[in-house]
């Protein structure tokens, strides 16, 4: 087996998981990631952990989504138990095709992520962690060889997180007392908001492996102002570009995009917290040095920042300030690497991708 996956393997489950003895793990991944849940479950033994294996098949997904009426289903309660009794979740992507989905109504997919939201809550208070395995749908859609898309992937994911975690850290001191963010990118963005209150986090590779960003919360109704996301996103198994969105009030009060304009209206049109901002977050991974079609990736680029609509993410929110519930989380990115700056109370901390402490 090849060397790097055993070594991600090995970061998966002693670095971002901390996996102890008689840990109740689930490993959940496509078959195209065999040889790292393989890899995965070699260490898991050597630890003596319990793991148990769900299989993600795309296809499989798609069938199902197609042929059920959403309105006759109710929770999942199996899956709930199952989750209830876990102690650790580790997910793993890959793809032979990514785009297996595009032809299923967004409205179906945004309707089941409702229905599964309980679950979705649960799964998020345990110890977890998301991941990739270069398969060849993601190499071919990133336009890459296989073997440059591997190097690609675990140059960015096999590396000191515990310097990533010390550079990260400058950022993080930063914004931990501050009031008011402005990002502003040529005469297409210049949003504000508030992050008063919140708490900011360090993303060294636990939750996401590759980790990465510094990132925090808004409060929910201090977003105000326009931005253009320039970079293209997969969502549901299809491509969108040129989304534009205003906010007044911490409300998106008008939306457009280029292409698949459709599916963002279905992700806005969700629920009550879909249409405010529930993430703010700045990339440093400077290994992640291509955009590449996969958020994973994408949102940790150097030189970028990323938004999301729908939910806060848990630990971000401080005590008294309200926390942006939704059962959607939908990354979007603006590159600032030229003519760009991202304002801190009114001090320049980044400009044009270069912050303060680089230059």
């Amino acid at each position: 087996m090849d060397s790097r996956i055993e070594q991600h393997a090995d970061i998966l489950v002693n670095h971002s998981t901390n996996i102890q003895p008689g840990d109740k793990v689930i490993v959940a991944a496509p078959p195209e990631a065999s040889d790292l849940v393989a890899a995965v479950f070699k260490k898991l033994g050597e630890v003596g952990a319990r793991p148990v294996q769900l299989t993600q098949d795309s296809r499989a997904m798609r069938e199902f989504v197609l042929a059920v009426d959403p309105e006759t289903l109710d929770l999942p309660e199996h899956l709930q138990a199952l989750m209830d009794e876990t102690d650790v979740l580790i997910g793993i992507s890959g793809s032979s095709n990514k785009n297996e989905t595009s032809d299923v109504p967004p409205e179906k997919i945004m309707a089941l992520a409702k229905l599964n939201k309980p679950i979705q809550d649960a799964m998020m208070e345990k110890r977890w962690v998301g991941t990739q395995f270069p398969a060849t749908g993601d190499a071919q859609k990133a336009e890459m060889s296989t073997p440059a898309y591997e190097d690609f992937v675990w140059g960015a994911i096999n590396r000191d997180w515990g310097a990533q975690r010390e550079l990260q850290q400058q950022v993080v001191d930063r914004l931990d007392d501050a009031d008011e963010v402005r990002i502003v990118s040529g005469d297409t963005t210049d949003l504000t908001m508030s992050i008063r209150g919140n708490l900011t986090k360090n993303d060294f590779g636990e939750n996401n492996l590759p980790g990465g960003e510094v990132f925090t919360a808004p409060v929910p109704d201090s977003v105000e102002g326009e931005v253009l996301f320039d970079k293209p996103l997969m969502a549901q198994g299809r491509e969108v570009t040129g989304v534009r969105l205003v906010f007044e009030q911490g409300e998106v009060v008008e939306y457009e995009a280029e292409k698949n304009e459709e599916l963002l209206a279905a992700v806005l049109n969700t629920d009550d917290g879909a249409r405010r901002i529930g993430e703010l977050g700045i990339g440093m991974n400077r290994d992640i040095d291509r955009f590449t079609y996969n958020m994973l990736f994408d949102e940790k680029m150097g030189d970028t920042i990323h938004l999301a609509i729908g939910r806060a993410i848990e630990g971000t929110v401080g005590e008294g300030v309200e926390f942006n519930d939704s059962a959607v989380h939908m990354d979007m990115i603006v590159d600032m690497s030229q003519d760009s700056y991202i304002e801190v109370d009114g001090e320049v901390i980044q400009r044009d991708g270069k912050f303060w402490f680089e230059e």
